[in-house]
């Protein structure tokens, strides 16, 4: 079952200029992806961020799945 990420995550102007963040934090999900992406694990972020949890990290995945699935990219001639 996929994750309901706005449980998860907030933008908000006020917080980090209103990147969206996992929501009573300033842990960005840009900085959730760009861990995921250089190879950490779920459980490393989880001991490096104690207060978020597993759930969270879905969220930030299932966010950005949300964020680029209907993008369609035209080539330029």
């Amino acid at each position: 079952m996929k994750i309901n990420w706005k449980r998860y995550i907030q933008s908000e102007p006020a917080i980090m200029l209103g990147k969206p963040v996992i929501k009573g934090t300033r842990i960005t999900v840009e900085l959730i992806l760009e861990k995921l992406s250089e190879g950490e694990s779920f459980q490393q972020i989880l001991e490096s961020h104690p207060h978020i949890s597993d759930k969270a990290i879905k969220a930030c995945l299932a966010y950005a799945h949300d964020s680029i699935k209907n993008e369609t990219v035209f080539a330029v001639v």
